[in-house]
C-alpha cells in the first residue's frame, strides 16, 4: 500500500497522532513501543526535537507494519527529503506552504499542513494535501470547524491540534474532527516511558468512547 492509503487505513484504526517534540533518539523506540502498545497508529517527531531524524529512523524501524511514522514542523522542501531519506512516511506542518505540500506528494508521502482559514484549506487541497490540520485548535472552537466543514469536501480529514484534552475530543468530533494531534498532552521531554504510556491509554478510551 501507499501512504496516503496507509494514512487512511491507520486513522480509522485510531485517530490519535502522537506529537513527540523535544523526544531524544535514545528514549524513543520505549516510547514508541508504549504507543504502539496503546493502540496509536500514526506517531510524528517534530523537526525542533534533539536528532530528529535519527529518531525518525528508530521509530520507523520499530514500527514496520504496524504504524506510520513521520515529521513534525517540516518547513521546507530539503527537510521534506531528509525525513523520507529516515524512513519517514508523513509530512506535517504548522502552516500552508505549497512547495512543501507539492515535495510531499512527489515524494509518495502523506502531507498533512496546518491551517486556520478557508483560504489555508483550499489552498492546501489545491496542492494536493492528503488532509488538514487544524492549527492552533486552541485559539478556535468546534463550531469554528463545523462552519469550514460546510464548504470542505466532505472525504478531507481535518485534524484538530493544539490543547486537546482526553475530555474535549468528544466536541470537536461532533463537529467534524476525523482525529487529532496530541502533544504536551500526551509526552513532554522528561516524561517516562511509563507516563506516555499511561496518558497514550487514557487518550485511547476516551476516543474510543467517543466514537461507540
Amino acid at each position: 500500500m501507499t501512504a496516503p492509503h496507509d494514512f487512511a487505513a491507520h486513522l480509522a484504526a485510531c485517530p490519535l497522532v502522537a506529537i513527540l517534540r523535544g523526544v531524544r533518539p535514545d528514549e524513543v523506540e520505549a516510547i514508541g513501543t508504549v504507543l504502539l502498545d496503546a493502540g496509536i497508529r500514526i506517531i510524528e517527531v517534530p523537526l525542533n526535537s534533539p536528532d530528529p531524524f535519527a529518531s525518525i529512523t528508530r521509530l520507523s524501524g520499530l514500527a514496520a507494519g504496524r504504524a506510520l511514522v513521520g515529521a513534525g514542523t517540516v518547513l521546507d522542501g530539503d527537510a521534506v527529503a531528509r525525513v523520507a531519506a529516515a524512513g519517514g512516511q508523513v509530512i506535517v506542518s504548522p502552516n500552508t506552504d505549497t512547495a512543501v505540500i507539492s515535495a510531499s506528494v512527489a515524494a509518495g508521502l502523506v502531507s498533512l499542513p496546518g491551517f486556520f482559514t478557508p483560504s489555508e484549506a483550499f489552498a492546501a487541497l489545491a496542492a494536493g494535501a492528503h488532509g488538514l490540520k487544524l492549527f492552533p485548535a486552541e485559539a478556535a472552537t468546534p463550531a469554528v470547524l463545523k462552519a469550514l466543514r460546510a464548504v470542505l469536501p466532505p472525504a478531507t480529514p481535518v485534524l484538530a491540534v493544539g490543547g486537546i484534552t482526553a475530555d474535549g475530543m468528544s466536541a470537536w468530533t461532533t463537529a467534524g474532527a476525523a482525529g487529532f494531534g496530541l502533544g504536551s498532552g500526551l509526552y513532554k521531554p522528561g516524561m517516562t516511558a511509563a507516563a506516555v504510556g499511561e496518558a497514550a491509554r487514557r487518550y485511547v478510551a476516551a476516543i474510543a468512547g467517543v466514537s461507540s
